[in-house]
């Protein structure tokens, strides 16, 4: 392989590797909710990622203001709140159908922010698939039986990542590192208390800490050190669009790793719904939040 291909090739495998990462270790942070608890997890996970992100950024070097400060608490407020919402899902619900579920909130805000006929394609692509999820099954087809609590859940998150992305938007001028740390420290502010309420003092069982700690590396450290690689040497739309295949790794991840079955609607859902993703991405113009939609996944949560 030439050194050029090689070149090319590169940053896309960094996405593909950061996505498999995230779903991975979603997966095997699934295996501690009959321990803890969705929440509990929740905490480890934003918990760790937090420290981590902050042992790595160490924000306070960028002399943040009260004003940032204020603004990085409520992105990191939403952010926490995305996490708790999409563990609690994923309790319920499948992992990939959750995921192409929760696609939804930034495919909608970059049709909202373009306005253009095209994309009302992809929007329609979307709904299209949550049809073929949500509607199908109460005309008594055989879609394959999902939670209602849990998609009312997933939903939820998927609100919850709009809004993140445009609140990840306005604070794009501050440092990317110093946001995402302290966005994550405030997250941790917001589940934690979620997670003692759910877990107690389970929570500091010493390996459960160790187990929170390795889900936290490869479902945060890792993946964002891999976006952050592949972001300088890929455009925004091609990086959307490799990040959109992430519902049907996290559904082979859940087939793989939690014994998750799928039906054939169902798998041609999260197809649509990635298609509409994928297109969205591809012909979204440079001016267009694409890379908000792109970034706003680094700290997300699966």
């Amino acid at each position: 392989m030439s050194n050029t291909l090689w070149q090319r090739l590169l940053p896309s495998l960094a996405v593909l590797g950061s996505v498999t990462s995230l779903c991975v270790g979603t997966s095997f942070a699934k295996h501690l909710f009959p321990v803890i608890g969705a929440q509990g997890t929740t905490a480890l996970r934003v918990g760790f990622s937090a420290l981590l992100l902050l042992a790595i950024w160490r924000p306070w070097r960028f002399g943040p203001t009260r004003a940032n400060l204020a603004q990085i608490a409520v992105f990191g407020a939403v952010l926490g709140l995305m996490n708790l919402l999409f563990y609690m899902a994923i309790k319920r619900l499948p992992f990939g159908i959750t995921v192409a579920i929760e696609f939804i909130g930034p495919l909608s805000v970059a049709v909202w922010t373009s306005r253009r006929m095209l994309d009302l394609v992809w929007l329609a692509l979307a709904v299209l698939g949550l049809f073929l999820l949500l509607i199908l099954p109460l005309f008594g087809v055989q879609v394959g039986a999902l939670d209602p609590v849990g998609l009312l859940l997933a939903i939820a998150a998927s609100a919850c990542w709009a809004g993140y992305i445009v609140l990840g938007k306005r604070a794009g001028r501050m440092h990317g590192g110093m946001v995402v740390s302290l966005g994550l420290l405030s997250a941790a502010v917001v589940v934690v208390p979620f997670g003692i309420a759910e877990a107690g003092a389970k929570l500091l069982t010493p390996s459960l800490l160790i187990y929170g700690l390795a889900v936290a590396a490869v479902s945060s450290a890792i993946p964002y050190s891999l976006e952050m690689f592949a972001l300088k040497r890929m455009s925004h739309s091609g990086f959307s669009t490799m990040l959109a295949t992430e519902p049907a790794v996290a559904a082979l991840a859940g087939m793989l790793l939690l014994n998750e079955q799928l039906t054939v609607i169902q798998w041609t859902a999260i197809g649509v719904i990635m298609i509409a993703a994928m297109g969205s991405a591809l012909t979204a113009r440079p001016q267009e939040t694409q890379p908000q939609v792109a970034e706003g996944k680094l700290a997300a949560p699966a």
